[in-house]
């Protein structure tokens, strides 16, 4: 096969687990430590992220999975404010009826559906 129709195939593939709620465990374990990509352990903590770099404003990310199913997870990255109305917690993936979104993320989500699903794939393995 050439590198044009591998890579065909693994996009197709992607979007067909992404419309499927299917995530990558591992990609979304690299999104979560990406701090300029995600954001998350700005304020959490997570495993496998340097102390230095951790967050100490939101609750721990390790164990979380054992805390929350998967459809739970998902819904605290939707919409985090139906948990604490006060959170300072962006909405991962959508883009109307937020408040204080900075000037070059409005209209354009955080993460797209399938780091969203890779993101909740990573977390449901935090035991």
């Amino acid at each position: 096969m050439t590198v044009a129709v591998l890579l065909g195939v693994a996009l197709g593939a992607g979007a067909a687990a992404s419309a499927a709620g299917v995530g990558d465990p591992a990609r979304g374990a690299a999104i979560v430590a990406n701090r300029a990509l995600s954001q998350c352990t700005l304020c959490h903590p997570a495993p496998g992220v340097p102390a230095h770099l951790r967050g100490n404003l939101a609750p721990d990310l390790a164990g979380v999975g054992a805390r929350h199913g998967r459809d739970a997870l998902r819904e605290r990255l939707l919409h985090p404010e139906r948990f604490n109305p006060d959170t300072v917690m962006p909405s991962y993936g959508r883009t109307e009826g937020l408040a204080r979104v900075g000037p070059a993320w409005r209209g354009k989500p955080l993460l797209d559906a399938q780091q969203i699903d890779d993101v909740v794939a990573y977390l449901t393995t935090l035991r």
